[in-house]
């Protein structure tokens, strides 16, 4: 735009003084000829031919002087080309007319001609300045997208080994307590119940019966907790990633996108049905990649395991594997769906309560 807006400027000064140098009943060619020259400048890509229209406009000149007004014109187009000093022959048709009515107008179109340079190399620059700005701005906005990017990962990462961290801990704890104090409280009431045995004070026995009765409470109290703490402990995406990592029959692809923790028979049906699932790939398919995508919805969680395997064909009556899958996934409340029209998909859908 800023092209068109010089060329417009240069072209109304040699239109200025054009017109009073001349009243010819033609004046008007010389004007249309160089806005049909000038336009076909503006919209030519190929060095080539924008030399091969200048030169000619050039060679008009030596024949037809009044064509000189409008050289600054049709010289803008060429200034800073490949060839940066081809626009110099643009003096050439100046210098070699001897016309005396036209000697005050050639300093002036010479002087316009190089109002021309000036104003093309200060449009360039500014549109360089432009494109170096707009593509600064484009990379630091790339590079901006790319660092959050990062950062989210880290902080997902980060999350992710914190929760881990924070399992295995719990699985540590509930681990020592059944190791230790379960051992030491079965131990007590073990000992309490033989001096039952071989007690025969009345006083004595129930005294003891008691604190047996104590001790089995607070043995089961710690079961339960040892129990709970153990299946808080189990992380679904982590347990699937074990089986992911130990199957070795074809690549898998995992997309995991889970936000709330699961319930515990939620979690074990989920990991039943993949672990009985690639085993289902291991013995019948000749898939050469899987899928596994696990996700959260607003209403339901959705397990979907896809082969690209060609031997498709199953029983459902006769088949345990698949049998096991349907008994495992109604007990919790959900739906099995099996295709066989691109390799096995194994879709399961389980609401939320």
């Amino acid at each position: 735009m800023k092209r068109l807006i010089d060329k417009l400027i240069i072209f109304i000064i040699c239109s200025a003084l054009y017109i009073p140098s001349t009243n010819h009943i033609y004046m008007i060619v010389p004007i249309l000829i160089a806005m049909i020259f000038s336009a076909i400048l503006s919209y030519i890509e190929d060095e080539r031919i924008t030399l091969g229209v200048f030169f000619v406009y050039l060679i008009v000149c030596f024949f037809y002087p009044a064509f000189l007004f409008f050289v600054p014109v049709v010289c803008y187009d060429i200034i800073l080309l490949k060839i940066r000093w081809i626009w110099a022959l643009s003096f050439l048709p100046l210098i070699t007319n001897s016309t005396q009515s036209l000697f005050t107008s050639k300093w002036l179109i010479a002087a316009f001609v190089l109002v021309a340079y000036i104003s093309k190399y200060n449009t360039v620059s500014l549109e360089n300045i432009k494109n170096d700005y707009y593509e600064l701005r484009d990379n630091t906005k790339e590079a901006s997208m790319q660092l959050e990017k990062k950062n989210k990962d880290l902080l997902e990462k980060q999350d992710y080994e914190i929760n881990l961290a924070t399992l295995t801990e719990r699985n540590r704890i509930a681990r020592d307590i059944h190791d230790n104090v379960g051992h030491l409280l079965s131990r007590s009431i073990l000992q309490i119940g033989a001096l039952l045995a071989i007690n025969k004070d009345e006083e004595t026995k129930e005294s003891l019966r008691l604190i047996k009765n104590t001790l089995s409470e607070a043995m089961d109290s710690i079961r339960m907790s040892v129990h709970n703490l153990h299946e808080e402990s189990i992380d679904l995406q982590t347990e699937i990633q074990k089986l992911i990592d130990s199957f070795n029959f074809c690549p898998i692809k995992f997309d995991y996108d889970v936000e709330t923790n699961l319930e515990k028979n939620i979690k074990y049906c989920f990991i039943a049905v993949t672990k009985e699932a690639l085993s289902n790939i291991i013995n019948h398919s000749n898939a050469t990649k899987t899928l596994v995508i696990i996700r959260e919805h607003p209403a339901l969680y959705q397990l979907v395991i896809q082969d690209n395997g060609s031997h498709c064909s199953y029983n459902s009556e006769n088949g345990i594997g698949i049998k096991n899958i349907t008994d495992r996934v109604v007990a919790v409340s959900g739906n099995v769906n099996i295709s066989t029209d691109k390799g096995f998909r194994i879709f399961i859908s389980i609401p939320k309560k």
